[in-house]
């Protein structure tokens, strides 16, 4: 017995194997979405108030060595992979508190170095997750203007409470947000 034909069926076949075809290669093309879980913070302080014990590489004083125990509390919820300091005691003094919380080390790069090439640097090691940056009053508006490709005010020696968050979405946009008063 002969099964009956459908005709039905083979025209419709040839013409969804086309248009599936058609889909796949249009897809090939398309690059991959990331997730929107895929963004970078860069988080950039000041180091802590200093002492005047080395005029050329003082430590922390008592005030702030506070700053720098603040500093872990502020940051608790941060999905920190990454710290980094300058070679001075005081960057490294300021970051050290939170590095061991975390079980992180610090790694140092070279207060002398220029912001673009260090905010690229940082840009192209870091993809995802936050990375807490401890620079001077004189290298800290450079860096943060570099990661945000912003423009971004001077800051005054006197001041040790501006948290800079520079964060880079997956679209490649750059936002920034500036706190003052903590830690």
């Amino acid at each position: 017995m002969a099964l009956p034909h459908n005709v039905g069926m083979t025209t419709r076949l040839p013409l969804a194997c086309a248009c599936l075809a058609l889909w796949l290669s249009a897809c090939a093309g398309t690059p991959a979405t990331p997730p929107a879980g895929d963004a970078v913070t860069f988080i950039v302080v000041r180091h802590a108030e200093k002492a005047a014990d080395d005029p050329r590489d003082p430590t922390l004083n008592d005030a702030g060595q506070a700053r720098a125990q603040r500093l872990v509390a502020l940051l608790r919820d941060e999905a920190l992979v990454a710290i980094y300091a300058t070679q001075y005691r005081r960057t490294r003094q300021t970051a050290t508190p939170l590095a061991t919380a975390r079980r992180l080390a610090v790694t140092g790069y070279d207060a002398a170095r220029s912001a673009d090439d260090f905010a690229a640097a940082l840009r192209e090691a870091h993809r995802s997750g936050t990375v807490l940056v401890v620079g001077h009053s004189n290298t800290v508006p450079g860096i943060v203007a570099a990661l945000c490709g912003c423009t971004t005010e001077a800051m005054p020696e006197s001041e040790y409470d501006r948290i800079s968050r520079v964060r880079i979405g997956n679209d490649g946009r750059r936002t920034l947000h500036i706190e003052r008063g903590a830690p």
